[in-house]
């Protein structure tokens, strides 16, 4: 698995992004992938994640209702639609592949791991 994150930048406090990661060895179909965000003297913390099929998802509190998470088993792609963006989302997302096809919230379920794309909210 080869994961490669992108779709960040910075952005006004309301506006949107789309956060794309492609598993460019064309293997993670059959597993859940999460994305996970750590901002600057915090610890990494779930933000979502989808099952291998792309029919159960899974947010933090934080995000529910703003963000989006869908996949493309065919393109080998997941993405994260961030709407209503505020300061607080400001962090580096990290995409990662589940051991399992069920996921979970836990840094610990996760086996692969992307390098990160940097987002940033201005008030």
């Amino acid at each position: 698995v080869q994961l490669q994150a992108s779709g960040g930048g910075l952005v006004q406090a309301g506006g949107s992004l789309r956060l794309s990661c492609v598993d460019s060895k064309r293997t993670f179909s059959n597993n859940a992938v999460g994305w996970f965000r750590q901002a600057p003297g915090k610890e990494r913390e779930f933000v979502a994640m989808t099952n291998w099929r792309g029919t159960n998802t899974y947010y933090a509190d934080s995000v529910k209702g703003r963000f989006t998470i869908s996949r493309d088993n065919v393109k080998n792609t997941v993405f994260l639609q961030m709407n209503n963006l505020n300061p607080e989302d400001t962090a580096v997302y990290y995409c990662a592949v589940s051991r399992t096809s069920y996921g979970g919230s836990d840094v610990a379920q996760y086996r692969y791991w992307g390098q990160g794309t940097q987002v940033t909210v201005s008030s």
